[in-house]
């Protein structure tokens, strides 16, 4: 996948919201993506696009470069045609993207038939192995089951089985371990990296957590209202990054080793609204280490030191 310019605007009573403005990232064959950020930095919202499931009247601009098509460029049964079967989706909330009324077998079972053409029957045994291979206890008895009687991590689990039930190439897990506890959560991220090595799978992984990337991801971008401000290799970004922004990010992670009455840091003010995007950096205002350039000029995405990094003053650069 290789995206270029993504830009995606939803129409508003005072008109059109700019949500992702100018997104370029690419992934790799058998590698996990990960695309972190606060809650309205414009994560989902670029994902969304991709897949041609925005609000109505939503506006799309740019390039999404997969085997050979352009996914933004691509209408009708021919998206279709890769929405679920080259491309896996795992959305944010098992209880609300599973239907509360259709057995687990029906949701496993229906795009297989449809995409791969196979029978009731071969649709059913492939739904027992999938489910055997996400770790669902009593798998042929689960076919009959319904969402609501499975706990949060098997719901997930489920899901993830649907997005691979047609063999895609690419699979995207939007927030795939929030809401779960700590132990569910590693089982989860253990079997997307088991699949993704097992499958020669690509992961593009969605998530605000960066404890969760840095036992998964092989690279990160991190976005901010839209844009993205640092990208890199998991190991340089985390261990050493340059953006204040995740600096900030970083900073706000409770330490596992700290005293019970250590303060959590949190990174002041709020992000900006769509609606109100301020001039220059869209970080400054939030910034310790802002200047005088950083409230007029907005800073370019430029490679440097085996990343990419979008920032005037650049203060841990030299650490």
């Amino acid at each position: 996948m290789e995206v270029e310019g993504l830009r995606v605007r939803l129409p508003t009573p005072r008109g059109f919201a700019t949500v992702v403005d100018g997104i370029d990232y690419h992934v790799e064959p058998a590698q996990v993506f990960g695309v972190a950020g606060e809650s309205g930095s414009g994560k989902t919202m670029s994902m969304l696009a991709l897949l041609g499931l925005l609000p109505a009247g939503a506006v799309v601009e740019g390039r999404a470069a997969f085997g050979g098509q352009d996914l933004l460029r691509l209408k009708g049964r021919d998206l279709r045609a890769v929405s679920g079967r080259d491309i896996g989706m795992v959305f944010q909330d098992p209880m609300t993207s599973l239907h509360p009324m259709l057995s687990i077998g029906q949701q496993l079972t229906e795009h297989m038939r449809r995409h791969l053409g196979l029978s009731r029957h071969a649709a059913g045994d492939r739904a027992v192995e999938l489910l055997d291979q996400v770790r669902i206890p009593g798998p042929r008895s689960a076919l009959h089951a319904y969402p609501h009687q499975f706990s949060g991590g098997m719901r997930q689990r489920i899901a993830i089985a649907i997005a691979l039930a047609c063999g895609p190439r690419l699979l995207i897990a939007d927030e795939p371990t929030t809401a779960l506890d700590v132990t569910v959560q590693a089982g989860i991220l253990r079997l997307l990296d088991r699949l993704r090595r097992e499958r020669d799978l690509s992961v593009l992984l969605i998530t605000h957590d960066l404890a969760v990337m840095s036992s998964i991801a092989d690279r990160i971008s991190i976005f901010y209202a839209g844009r993205v401000v640092e990208s890199g290799r998991r190991d340089e970004l985390l261990r050493h990054p340059r953006h204040p922004y995740t600096r900030a990010l970083l900073d706000a992670l409770p330490h596992p080793e700290a005293a019970r009455d250590t303060p959590l840091v949190a990174i002041k003010g709020a992000p900006p609204s769509p609606q109100q995007i301020p001039e220059g950096c869209r970080y400054h205002p939030r910034c310790p280490y802002a200047i005088e350039i950083c409230a007029t000029d907005d800073p370019p995405l430029v490679p440097t030191g085996g990343r990419r990094l979008a920032c005037h003053v650049d203060p841990f650069g030299h650490e």
